[in-house]
């Protein structure tokens, strides 16, 4: 499904089969002797085969095609190398830029190992990592490695017949970015802020306290003027409504999180996953799908790693595993 936004500017439905995310925005920009897309979809042939349809029947050209990625996750990077002309660019903020390559792999890994210590058994781990990729194939990352180009925050790019600037908005992802169109007041949010359903707030290796980052960001995009606001997924919707509403989400979720170690101090993370209220649900077994559980204690850890911060919860450095309280 295609929508005109202005001109030469589009919006490309693509249907995420298996993915709740269900569908991801693709935003062309035709232009003259150069043309640009932001984001692309997982590297599967439903998908590929989708956003193609659709960029043909756009009139566009292979060769002349450019990639910009709002962040690196594969929903929105897993088709740039089957896409990006010979001899074209893709921009991506440095910050992801620079953990692309271990993305799979190593950061994983290592996201790994705070899943053990926060309490995940072996049997529960090995079947998450077979799920979610932990062995993820980035050969792809290799054939394209010497068109990326590192984007910063408020950096201007000519896109087509219009100019966007960057927007760094750290949190969904460590170099999470926005981008804004001045003179016609849109502004394309990525995963940043989502109308239909919330940005997962996960913890990423190296990237301290991902949630109180991203509520900084919320602040940042606050201060753009935004007529139209163009999501990674789904619908638009009311721009600053919807920050004030994603910011009320995790007030709440943190006094959850609080409530739960309170009533039961000295739980691992992920036993206060499994208390948290999701709109996910326990598959027959009374386990979470394998790749949801990877996002739902991510997000967990996130909203506790805020709370230690801000001095509300105690971590316990324990053996085997890390524990909660109040203070």
């Amino acid at each position: 499904m295609i929508y005109e936004i202005d001109r030469n500017i589009y919006r490309i439905v693509v249907p995420l089969a298996g993915s709740p995310l269900g569908t991801l925005n693709a935003y062309y920009f035709r232009g003259g002797e150069e043309e640009y897309l932001m984001d692309t979809g997982f590297d599967t042939p439903a998908c590929e085969a989708s956003l193609r349809e659709s960029l043909v029947s756009l009139g566009y050209s292979p060769e002349r095609l450019n990639i910009i990625n709002t962040h690196l996750h594969m929903d929105h990077t897993g088709l740039d190398h089957r896409f990006v002309g010979p001899r074209r660019r893709i921009y991506l903020n440095r910050t992801d830029m620079e953990r692309l390559p271990g993305f799979g792999g190593p950061e994983h890994g290592r996201r790994g190992e705070r899943e053990r210590r926060e309490g995940v058994s072996e049997n529960e781990f090995f079947r998450i990592m077979q799920r979610v990729g932990f062995e993820r194939d980035i050969a792809w990352l290799q054939s394209v490695r010497d068109q990326f180009v590192p984007l910063t925050d408020g950096q201007m790019l000519d896109v087509g017949s219009c100019t966007l600037q960057t927007v760094s908005v750290p949190g969904h992802s460590p170099g999470n970015t926005m981008f804004y169109l001045p003179e016609k007041k849109i502004m394309f949010t990525g995963d940043h802020v989502l109308f239909d359903i919330t940005p997962n707030i996960t913890a990423y290796p190296d990237f301290d306290n991902s949630l109180q980052h991203y509520l900084d960001s919320l602040e940042t995009a606050k201060r753009f003027d935004v007529a139209l606001a163009l999501p990674g997924h789904r619908s638009p919707g009311d721009y600053y409504a919807r920050i004030e509403e994603i910011r009320r989400h995790h007030d709440r979720r943190l006094d959850e999180v609080e409530d739960i170690v309170g009533n039961s101090p000295g739980l691992t993370a992920y036993e206060i996953t499994h208390r948290m209220r999701w709109s996910i649900h326990p598959d027959s077994s009374g386990s979470f799908p394998p790749e949801q559980m990877w996002f739902a204690a991510g997000e967990c850890m996130s909203h506790l790693d805020k709370l230690v911060s801000d001095g509300r919860v105690l971590r316990i450095d324990g053996d085997p595993y890390i524990t909660y309280r109040l203070p």
